[in-house]
């Protein structure tokens, strides 16, 4: 009875989504109050009611209801708690229900917090933004029904994806989740503005919070996921370009370029038409990944379904959203005026330059992730494209922008001079150059590569302190003085360093994590001694130790100084698989990662890794994620730009 109600709140949903996505808009147009103020109403019940229908799903699989085709097909009674109700989002259509879950939650944040938008521009918002879950809850109800009924039911479940079975699926899915749905914020603000034929500077900052949203949970989302595939898959590796992964990275940097073009339009009132196209593309590219990760065209750990069924509503989906906005702008775009100009030499085109390149690197991995898919389709060949892709193309890409990322803040608005801007960080520049200096010394044979990604990490670091430093004017008021302004700094400002330096973070560590790690693999038998990077380890076999729905083979590893590692292998029941734990040592200079295989003559398969400072991958990610969420937190972005509404609506169209 719970999983009917669940399926009659998702048709319901459907049915308040459709009204959302009509009424608002055409009351906006006329200029009819109350049709426009549906749309607040309409959002909130749409979201209490997928909330109604998730919570039913959830019910279904903490109770083992297996007359549920998705139940039966994703679950086992014998799966522990943590996994039964994790388990709601690892398959197709719970995910896709967290995925609707996101969309009106968002909806009902603008309406519940939007009240500083105009009206008719809320409304035109809210309407896209229904109609965007009318297609998402057709889809569900359609083809992807979460709450299908089997009969008989079977006594017992298929059990979940035993990869799937780990602490990460309780974060990494909804942290993505909220970072692709928040991302349709920006999309309906974009679409609702085109609709008005204006954008104005207080259009950024409604729409950057929202975006500042998305990207951070984004942020944590990928880095989360990339931590999880480390850790869980036993390869030691942090990042595979595999195409689903590249489908979370490509609206991730045009969300990144967004934020930053948003600012201009803001301070500038410039760049309207390249922010609008933007926001467009970041949740079109949201749509892609969902279509790559559900539709079968691609195999891969992350997707979900091989049903060229429900592919084929996505791809038509995707091509009326993305087409019907581009339409739109094609249309309006021409139309809308420029506003300040600015030198070749300013903190605006820095942010230009910035752009630029962020889109030059997000059209390269686009390429690279459908290009296989293309030429199979056409000519039936079979091509993969992998890191040295990606090496050759996107990474130096990453040079000139982590120079601009550097050296931009330092630029004044509207006109500066690249000469006093260099003066400002020949300090960053003398460390970055001495830092990798030290490195070539300290290291024999060090990778070219490797040494780059050092020199521009101290760069962008120091240069981020430098401009810190001038903002509370610590040459002229003082350690104590400096301190004092720094507890005031707007936290916009204070956000934007914390991002910037926790990008320098990571480049030093996927830096040292792929130019100087060290690996021993092969068969160690017991009593079998191995040296790597200072660390001493000793096999002292395995034992065959129970868990609560597998049986795992248990290695013990004594290491001198450490203690005892303990890899995995785990052999699951239910369904049956086999998967590697492995046991990591972890310090900030490094991680000791150690694997245990299959028994092969008479010892056993092992893999050891030393991978130096790779956790400062995953700290300088969740460093720029919390930049994201301080400048979130800035009152500027909260309270809004102050409008008049009735001005505001009486405005005519440029």
């Amino acid at each position: 009875m719970i999983a009917e109600l669940g399926h009659f709140a998702l048709i319901l949903a459907f049915i308040v989504a459709l009204v959302q996505g009509i009424v608002p808009m055409a009351g906006a147009a006329r200029g009819h109050g109350p049709s426009m103020k549906l749309a607040d109403t309409a959002a909130v019940l749409q979201f209490l009611l997928v909330a109604g229908a998730f919570a039913a799903l959830v019910h279904a699989y903490v109770t083992s209801d297996f007359s549920l085709v998705n139940v039966y097909s994703n679950s086992h009674s014998q799966k522990p708690m943590l996994y039964k109700v994790t388990g709601v989002w690892g398959n197709h259509e719970g995910s896709l229900l967290l995925w609707a879950l996101m969309l009106t939650l968002f909806g009902a944040m603008v309406a519940l917090f939007g009240r500083n938008l105009p009206d008719g521009f809320r409304a035109r918002a809210l309407a896209v933004q229904g109609l965007v879950g009318v297609g998402f809850l057709a889809f569900m109800i359609f083809t992807s029904n979460p709450f299908a009924r089997i009969d008989p039911a079977p006594l017992e479940g298929n059990g979940l994806n035993p990869i799937l079975q780990d602490p990460g699926l309780a974060f990494h899915p909804p942290f993505l989740y909220a970072g692709y749905v928040g991302i349709s914020i920006a999309f309906s603000f974009a679409v609702a503005a085109l609709i008005e034929g204006r954008v104005p500077p207080s259009w950024a900052r409604w729409v950057r919070p929202w975006t500042l949203a998305a990207w951070s949970a984004l942020t944590i989302g990928i880095s989360g996921g990339s931590y999880w595939a480390y850790y869980e898959l036993g390869w030691g590796g942090f990042w595979f370009w595999d195409p689903v992964e590249n489908a979370s990275l490509m609206p991730w940097l045009a969300a990144t370029a967004l934020l930053h073009s948003a600012i201009v339009v803001e301070k500038r009132d410039t760049l309207k038409s390249w922010t609008i196209l933007l926001a467009i593309l970041a949740f079109s590219l949201s749509l892609l990944g969902t279509f790559l990760v559900r539709s079968g065209v691609l195999t891969s750990v992350h997707a979900f379904a091989s049903d060229p069924t429900r592919g084929f509503f996505i791809l038509i989906f995707l091509l009326a959203v993305t087409g019907g906005a581009l339409t739109l702008y094609a249309i309006r775009a021409p139309a809308l005026k420029a506003g300040g100009l600015f030198q070749t030499v300013s903190r605006e085109s820095s942010l230009v330059l910035n752009n630029l390149l962020l889109a030059t690197a997000t059209a390269t991995v686009l390429l690279g992730t459908l290009y296989p898919l293309i030429l199979d389709v056409l000519g039936g060949a079979k091509v993969s494209v992998g890191p040295p892709y990606y090496n050759a193309t996107f990474m130096p890409i990453m040079v000139p922008l982590i120079l601009a990322l550097g050296i931009g803040p330092l630029l004044p608005w509207k006109r500066g001079s690249l000469v006093t801007a260099l003066a400002k960080v020949k300090l960053a520049a003398a460390l970055a150059v001495l830092g990798g200096i030290a490195i070539v010394l300290a290291t024999t044979d060090a990778p070219v590569l490797a040494v780059l990604g050092f020199v521009l990490a101290f760069f962008l670091g120091g240069a981020v302190l430098v401009e810190l430093a001038q903002r509370v004017q610590l040459a002229k008021l003082g350690p104590v003085g400096a301190f004092r302004r720094l507890v005031t700094l707007p936290r916009g400002a204070m956000g934007m360093s914390l991002a910037h330096f926790g990008m320098a973070v990571s480049v030093i560590g996927i830096a040292a994590a792929t130019g100087f790690s060290q690996e021993h693999l092969g068969v160690m038998k017991v009593n079998d001694t191995v040296d790597i990077a200072g660390y001493s380890l000793t096999f002292r076999g395995v034992e065959d130790v129970p868990g609560p729905n597998y049986a795992a083979t248990r290695g013990r590893f004594e290491v001198e100084g450490v203690g005892t590692l303990s890899p995995e292998t785990r052999k699951f029941r239910a369904p049956p698989m086999e998967t590697t734990e492995a046991s990591i040592h972890s310090t900030p200079i490094g991680d000791l990662y150690v694997v245990v295989g299959e028994k092969t003559g008479p010892g056993y398969a092992t893999r050891i890794y030393w991978k130096p400072f790779v956790m400062w991958i995953w700290a300088g990610g969740l460093m720029m994620a919390f930049g994201g969420l301080v400048s979130l937190s800035d009152r500027r972005l909260r309270v809004g730009a102050p409008v008049r509404r009735a001005a505001a609506q009486a405005q005519p169209a440029e």
